[in-house]
């Protein structure tokens, strides 16, 4: 009886879970999602991207999944986000709100709006980031000036062992701190380090199962404990610094000379006063800072580390890199992207830890505003887009054993860097990443510093390996380097 009666539920439950793709007719195929849970649970916990890698092989360049009991579409390989992207541009350009994002940024800000309010605040932040140095020289000295205090750090250790990620986090978020706030942190202040620790926990957050099942049922799961209502805790004291640091600023500012982003986006509420419904308000402030203040810090700290370890695992290369710094900068030059032209294998080595490790593997999620039509297929109004970019970084059409860390497919048969189309690691299309240039220029001057002024060695007794802890991003497990000062 019992039997009979657990079948009958389970019946009834995937009849719940189909009825919406019933009605939903021409999704791409896909694995069979388990009631309530869909296809969570057949998802690698550790390496989620090799679960789609394998779902992508096995289904097709367009294929369905289900975090969940709502249908989620994956758009897999270079050629199928490029015709997405940028051939359907407008169609794939709306943002995914999943509830945990929606509690947090309510759909306000620069990452999670959608129509007017999204591309008034894109544009307005690019003009803005432009105005205060992005893409240009003074923003290189902004950058030098952190990594000159990076290596005196460093120096102080004099090559004993240290994990290098807290560091390397607050010199790249001292870069975007002086740009929105006009101002750096002391690196080794303690509120300063415990706010960086809190965007690291959120962002771990993120690649976790828990984030995925509160996506799923939120109303349920946020009347309940877990790890979740830690994150919602860390993001309102992320908020609340914020917000202390708006209100001094508009204690202080001269609307006739804005210092920076936020005096500049307060004159712009202003200029706004008396247009309806404008999107440009405090709220909106706060949480385009806290989108700035966290996507400017975590990818691009990450791509640094993953750099750093990449070197201790190939001496050769980090060798080879050292000497053509040495001809080109010698040990005293300050490095600028004047300079990559002269650089062409240390510009392919950071070029290819940026493929190899894809840090954001899956970006963040689109949606479709209304029904596309997209190779046969029909994805219908509100379904999660998965654009996923770690399979166009690995797209076996334009990369040769992709699953092998190797510079020289950035070089031609001249030593001359050469570029890929499929090198997508910031996405592409009308959803990319606003602080591209930015991120670029961080990496190539903080890389080359360091190694300009120290060879990169493996503690003794300490494994050399590649793990990796569950996150957003493509994290490493905590790992420690000796920094020894090059003669």
């Amino acid at each position: 009886m019992i039997s009979f009666l657990l079948i009958g539920l389970f019946t009834f439950l995937v009849f719940l879970q189909f009825l919406p793709s019933w009605k939903k007719k021409n999704l791409p195929p896909g694995p069979f999602p388990w009631p309530l849970i869909g296809n969570i649970y057949q998802m690698d916990s550790l390496a989620p991207y090799k679960t789609l890698m394998e779902l992508g092989e096995k289904y097709g360049k367009v294929f369905t999944i289900h975090l969940g009991p709502k249908p989620s579409v994956v758009l897999f390989g270079y050629d199928t986000l490029k015709d997405a992207l940028i051939g359907q541009a407008e169609d794939f350009s709306g943002r995914a709100v999943l509830p945990a994002f929606e509690r947090i940024i309510n759909g306000q800000g620069l990452v999670f709006s959608n129509g007017v309010p999204w591309k008034e605040h894109r544009k307005f932040t690019m003009t803005t980031l432009r105005d205060f140095g992005m893409g240009k020289k003074s923003i290189e000295e902004r950058i030098a000036e952190e990594a000159k205090f990076l290596v005196e750090f460093f120096q102080e250790k004099q090559g004993k062992p240290i994990n290098p990620s807290s560091m390397i986090t607050a010199a790249v978020s001292n870069v975007i701190c002086s740009i929105v706030f006009g101002d750096r942190f002391d690196t080794e202040d303690p509120t300063f380090q415990t706010l960086l620790r809190m965007v690291k926990e959120n962002i771990s957050f993120l690649g976790s199962r828990g984030f995925q099942l509160y996506n799923a049922y939120s109303h349920i799961l946020k009347w309940l404990p877990g790890m979740h209502n830690k994150v919602f805790e860390n993001a309102k004291v992320l908020q609340t610094f914020l917000k202390g640091l708006i209100k001094d600023h508009i204690a202080s500012r001269d609307p006739n000379c804005p210092r920076d982003f936020v005096d500049s986006f307060l004159n712009k509420i202003d200029e706004e006063m008396k247009r309806p419904n404008s999107s440009f308000s405090m709220d909106s402030l706060v949480h385009t800072t806290f989108n700035l203040f966290l996507a400017g810090s975590e990818t691009t700290a990450s791509t640094l580390c993953w750099a750093i370890k990449l070197m201790l695992m190939h001496p050769e290369i980090q060798e080879k890199v050292q000497k053509e710094i040495d001809s080109v900068l010698g040990s005293d030059k300050q490095p600028s992207m004047e300079d990559r032209t002269q650089l062409p294998y240390t510009d392919a080595v950071i070029h290819e830890v940026q493929r190899f490790r894809s840090i954001a593997p899956f970006g963040f999620p689109h949606v479709a505003l209304h029904d596309i039509s997209f190779k046969g297929y029909t994805i219908p109004k509100g379904t999660e887009v998965i654009a996923f970019l770690h399979s166009s970084l690995n797209d076996k059409k334009y990369w040769k054993d992709s699953e092998y860390f190797n510079p020289n497919r950035f070089l031609d048969e001249n030593g001359k860097f050469k570029k890929n189309e499929a090198f997508i690691p910031f996405s592409a299309g009308k959803r990319s990443c606003v602080g591209e240039s930015l991120a670029r220029t961080e990496i190539f001057i903080f890389f080359i510093s360091l190694l300009q002024r120290f060879t990169l060695k493996v503690p003794t007794g300490e494994s050399n390996s590649l793990e990796m802890i569950i996150s957003g991003t493509r994290a490493l497990k905590p790992f420690n380097v000796c920094f020894v000062e090059r003669a």
